[in-house]
């Protein structure tokens, strides 16, 4: 990614004339079967974006209950784009087209009306599971019955693919606009795309502006996500693998650490623990970084830089933290 870096065409995105840029939305586009693409800063800036121009303030978007666009984007669905989020439960990220049904409701003089379902795909705090095709499908064609669009927060969407066993494309095919990260599992430093219809990304590009995501020579960075595009997709499901054999060996530890393995889908793991801000700290100490999720749960991301030595590190260091 460095030499990619340092061989980039450079010019001005604001301007409209940064070549690598414009290489990576065309990319992004094409590899999710949509018309254009936008480069943006960050994932959270991509969906508060889609948002923005999908909406107008007082409209209703529905959400999961535990989406990453409610948990960690600080209130800007509320903060931005002024629409009022209705949350749905789901016990691995994607919603029952029942619950979608019942609160896909119209405008009234009482009421706001629904113009947007958000999904995420795979699902950051359920563990990184996966909606399947089928749900996706059975969520498109409530959102035609209904006149709702779907915006996807893909972050994750490649690794969501690769544990399915299909083409992006075929889960984008699903919905209206999707965004994805660069800067996850794919390795790039900085970046993620907002990809829709042509009209759309031309709204999302006057909103990109507005909330000072104009670039200038952000070729830089482009060039890294076309490094991510074409040499990364390929190698998650390696993530995937470890992520299932460190799994599969802290639940073989016994009653001080479990897994819930069913859900150990993609390259994320949730770890129960008594205490996990203690087991974080001892674990750190044992040089493996595990976030505390929750007072009880920690989690373990599996990316590029974890090859399979490691791995079985970290198994080594939560059976010594687990006897002391």
């Amino acid at each position: 990614m460095y030499q990619a870096m340092m061989d980039a065409d450079l010019g001005d995105d604001v301007l409209g004339d940064e070549p690598t840029v414009a290489r990576l939305e065309r990319l992004a586009a094409d590899m999710v079967g949509k018309e254009a693409a936008l480069f943006v800063p960050s994932g959270t800036m991509g969906n508060q974006i889609a948002l923005a121009v999908h909406c107008r303030p007082g409209d209703a978007v529905l959400f999961e209950e535990e989406a990453h666009m409610l948990y960690y984007e600080v209130g800007a669905p509320g903060a931005i784009a002024g629409v009022v989020s209705w949350t749905l439960p789901s016990d691995d990220g994607g919603p029952a087209v029942e619950d979608l049904a019942r609160h896909c409701r119209p405008a009234s003089l009482h009421t706001p009306g629904t113009k947007l379902i958000c999904l995420e795909n795979s699902h950051n705090r359920k563990g990184g599971t996966v909606i399947s095709l089928g749900k996706h499908r059975a969520y498109r064609a409530l959102a035609d019955e209904r006149g709702v669009r779907i915006h996807l927060d893909g972050a994750r969407v490649f690794n969501a693919a690769a544990a399915m066993g299909v083409e992006v494309r075929e889960i984008a095919a699903t919905v209206d606009t999707v965004s994805f990260c660069l800067s996850k599992g794919l390795r790039s430093p900085v970046g993620s795309l907002l990809c829709g219809s042509e009209a759309f990304i031309e709204e999302a590009r006057i909103w990109r502006k507005r909330l000072g995501g104009g670039m200038r020579q952000s070729g830089l960075l482009a060039a890294c996500g076309v490094v991510s595009l074409t040499q990364e997709v390929s190698r998650l499901a390696e993530d995937h693998v470890r992520a299932k054999h460190v799994a599969e060996a802290i639940q073989a530890l016994g009653a001080v650490a479990s897994v819930e393995l069913n859900r150990v889908q993609t390259n994320i793991v949730l770890i129960h623990v008594d205490d996990a801000a203690r087991w974080a700290t001892a674990l750190e100490a044992e040089g493996v970084l595990a976030i505390p999720f929750s007072a009880t749960t920690l989690r373990l991301v599996f990316h590029a830089d974890i090859d399979d030595g490691q791995a079985d590190r970290a198994v080594k260091a939560f059976a010594k933290v687990g006897r002391s």
